[in-house]
This record gives structure tokens, C-alpha cells and sequence, in this order.
């Protein structure tokens, strides 16, 4: 079992706890080709030739877990050693409710070893393994002020934030460098963990 790297927090992020890390800088994110998805409130969730795991090291059984394990089912196989799939569970509600998903799981990273390949060759993957990807909030160069601007164009009730990444393939080591995300104020205002609360599922698009 692989466990997901760490994206660290952009500068402006105002989600950061104190158990987060914030990127030293944007250096790595100058790049004439970004693309900015949104940050679904979900799960991180792991799909590879074996089966399916959580980022979180708590494993144990959960009903959200249900669905994905079977989703996961299907693609396992086509997965070869050292290639993962890497997205959100979104079958449970956190603390953004869904009612119009086209997936219960949406697909943000394809990676082969220790590689996380370019967002095209991702996109191209995905539609091979029927992956439904997370929403795309932007794609285009760099520019001072770009994450200001879609920090100021969420919809805070609805969206938890966004994240950003080159669009070109870079080492999963280099994740604190080359990707970052944006987490709205106060996003994790619930008391209870989502796990032991009462599960409300989130719904699909009719």
C-alpha cells in the first residue's frame, strides 16, 4: 500500500490547521501550462492492481467504502504493477453536501511508480478506465493575482476550495513544488468525525 503524498497549502490558502504545511513558494507553479480542478470534499482514495485503499491510515470498515471498493473492482485488474489511480470517494457526506455528482468517485491523478503523469495523458487514462475526473476550473499559463481571482470566484457554500498543478508529468516527490491547493475558511466546522457520524450519502445527477 502507497500512501498518497501531501498537498501542501498555497500561500493565501486561509484553510490551513495546524497540522497542514504551506508551500514555501509559487516558484514551481510558474509554468505557462497549470491546470486548477476543484477540491472535492471527499475522501482520498487510492485505486491500483491489488484493490482500493484510503490516504487515512484508519482502515477500518466503513459503509461510505462500499461503493468505491466495488467501483474499484472493475479497474483493478487493468491496472498494472506501480500504476494508481488517485481521486475522491464522494459517496459520504463531509462537510460540503453533493446533489448533483456524476460519479461517486472522481479521478485526479494517474500515477506510475513514483511518477505523476502530465494531466493529459491523465484525462486519456481515465476515459480508458470510464474515471470520471474532477471539475476543470482553469487551464492556461500562470499570472499574478490567477489564484486571488478563483478564490474570489467560488461558491463558498458549495465548493471547498480548488487545487493546482502543472499540467506536464513531475515525481510524486515534488508534489510541495509543483501542486497546491486552496481550502475555504473554516471548512471542517463539524464537531464529529464524518466516520462516526450518521451517514447521509451524497446524490448522483438524474
Amino acid at each position: 500500500m502507497k500512501k498518497y503524498g501531501r498537498t501542501y497549502h498555497l500561500p493565501i490558502s486561509p484553510g490551513v490547521t495546524s497540522d497542514d504545511k504551506v508551500m514555501l513558494g509559487l516558484d514551481g507553479l510558474m509554468a505557462d501550462d497549470l491546470v486548477v480542478t476543484e477540491k472535492m470534499d471527499g475522501e482520498n482514495t487510492t485505486i491500483h492492481h491489488g484493490g482500493s485503499h484510503a490516504r487515512s491510515p484508519d482502515s477500518r470498515y466503513h459503509p461510505s467504502r462500499d461503493w468505491l471498493k466495488a467501483f474499484a473492482a472493475g479497474i483493478s485488474s487493468q491496472l498494472a504493477d506501480g500504476e494508481r489511480i488517485v481521486g475522491e470517494n464522494l459517496y459520504a457526506r463531509h462537510s460540503v453536501g453533493y446533489d448533483n455528482l456524476p460519479s461517486y468517485f472522481l479521478g485526479f491523478g494517474w500515477i506510475i511508480d513514483d511518477k505523476i503523469q502530465s494531466w493529459d495523458a491523465t484525462l486519456v487514462r481515465f476515459e480508458e478506465l470510464g474515471v470520471t475526473p474532477v471539475p476543470t476550473l482553469y487551464r492556461g499559463p500562470f499570472r499574478p493575482g490567477l489564484f486571488e481571482s478563483l478564490a474570489v470566484s467560488l461558491n463558498r457554500t458549495r465548493q471547498e476550495g480548488f487545487v493546482v498543478r502543472v499540467a506536464a508529468a513531475f515525481p510524486e516527490a515534488e508534489m510541495p513544488i509543483h501542486m497546491g491547493k486552496y481550502v475555504r475558511a473554516g471548512h471542517v466546522q463539524d464537531e464529529t468525525h464524518w466516520m462516526k457520524a450518521e451517514l447521509i450519502a451524497n446524490r448522483l445527477a438524474k
